[in-house]
């Protein structure tokens, strides 16, 4: 008998995502481990490999459902022997069992109540067919699916076109000024994290100004003696000197959970990537432990495929500080927004030759501002103080991270 392929659970909170690409089409014979489709999570694009062996019968959630919950049928397989003819007769509530992730009981149950759900509607002539997605959000917000028309296959209604009829209501910019862009899971994600973080965490700023010229120096010096592939960025050194930083002051590498302070045991600097899809911020872990060369090769690998969209979930989770760099786009200072439950980011920006006294003299010396955001819960003025203190010995001596 035929089997629904669900949609199962990608990470530890993971709870939706969309349907980027399937990688099968009807009629595809499929073994154990063949990726199918591509599901785009808040954070990246992850691979869903097959755990049983058939042939895909059809496909139930095409390309582009901007949001699909967990356990949701996304496509039906066809086991050893069995033919498309298989398929005919199919109506929901049949004895189709869903047993393609790990907690198949569940997910089984939670299919077959959505699909029954949908016969039920049909049956009582009030005909609502809408993914489950789309249901709740227009219950939560009083529309109407009745008067929403659906853009999935067959006119199903999605996620968006309850959103599309949002904002629809609520719109008053005359037609024709515009061009409504549906956000992706990805956009979407981050526009709401960071839409909580800054309204419910009590942001507080510190600024300080680093001399690189000694560092500039250092890093030449080191570059010359290295490939293009292995050549050591400003970053790096940035990177090294905040982990460092951390464990001087460990107070500033912790967090904040409703009511808890949480303290970081390990000291894994997550640093921000802008990608095609928004920004990502994959974690070198126990960045302390770590040489500037392996720190530089680790970010230009894990950089490089944040790009692509090809991080794994746990290479951008479990970060305890984050490094937010956009020098390299002659910004000269900012503030970054926390990323939760982390207390802490460090927005840097760009080095330049700014006039300053020394020694009671006019000079020019190579400087760059770099600015602490900070959680209020968590850490105080005082502690952010000294961390940037610490976060400057480290870059003006740049020889105490090469020890």
């Amino acid at each position: 008998m035929p089997k629904l392929i669900l949609l199962p659970s990608l990470s530890a909170d993971f709870e939706g995502g969309a349907i980027e690409e399937w990688h099968k089409e009807p009629g595809d014979k499929i073994e154990v481990g063949d990726v199918i489709a591509e599901v785009s999570t808040d954070k990246a694009v992850v691979e869903l490999e097959a755990e049983h062996a058939g042939t895909l019968g059809k496909i139930l959630v095409p390309e582009g459902e901007e949001e699909v919950s967990v356990d949701t049928p996304i496509a039906i397989l066809l086991l050893d022997g069995e033919t498309p003819e298989a398929l005919q007769g199919f109506a929901p509530g049949t004895e189709l069992v869903a047993d393609l992730v790990p907690d198949s009981t569940k997910a089984s149950a939670t299919a077959v109540d959505q699909l029954q759900q949908v016969s039920a509607d049909a049956n009582r002539g009030n005909r609502v067919f809408a993914s489950p997605v789309a249901i709740r959000i227009a219950d939560q917000l009083g529309i109407d699916l009745d008067a929403v028309e659906g853009s999935g296959p067959d006119g199903r209604i999605v996620l968006g076109d309850v959103e599309a009829s949002v904002a629809e209501q609520q719109l008053t910019i005359q037609p024709g000024n515009f061009e409504k862009v549906p956000a992706d899971k990805i956009r979407s994600v981050i526009a709401r994290r960071l839409g909580e973080a800054k309204r419910d965490i009590p942001h507080f700023y510190l600024s300080i100004d680093c001399k690189l010229d000694e560092l500039l120096e250092v890093r030449r010096g080191l570059n010359e003696l290295a490939t293009d592939a292995l050549k050591i960025s400003v970053n790096d050194f940035i990177i090294k000197a905040c982990a460092m930083a951390l464990c001087d002051v460990p107070g500033a590498n912790t967090g904040w959970a409703e009511d808890t302070l949480l303290k970081f045991t390990n000291v894994n600097v997550a640093v921000a990537v802008t990608t095609p899809k928004g920004l990502i911020t994959p974690v070198v872990f126990q960045a302390d432990t770590k040489d500037l060369a392996t720190i530089s090769a680790e970010i230009k690998e894990l950089a490089s495929r944040a790009k692509e969209g090809r991080l794994k979930p746990e290479e951008y989770k479990d970060g305890s500080f984050t490094i937010s760099n956009l020098g390299m786009y002659g910004i000269r200072e900012f503030s970054a927004i926390i990323n939760p439950p982390q207390s802490c980011v460090l927005a840097v920006g760009a080095g330049e030759k700014r006039v300053v006294v020394r020694e009671g003299k006019f000079a020019i010396a190579t400087m760059m501002s770099c600015t602490l955001s900070a959680d209020h819960r968590a850490v105080d003025g005082a502690l952010g103080a000294e961390f940037l203190q610490h976060v400057k010995r480290y870059i003006e001596q740049p020889g105490l991270m090469l020890t």
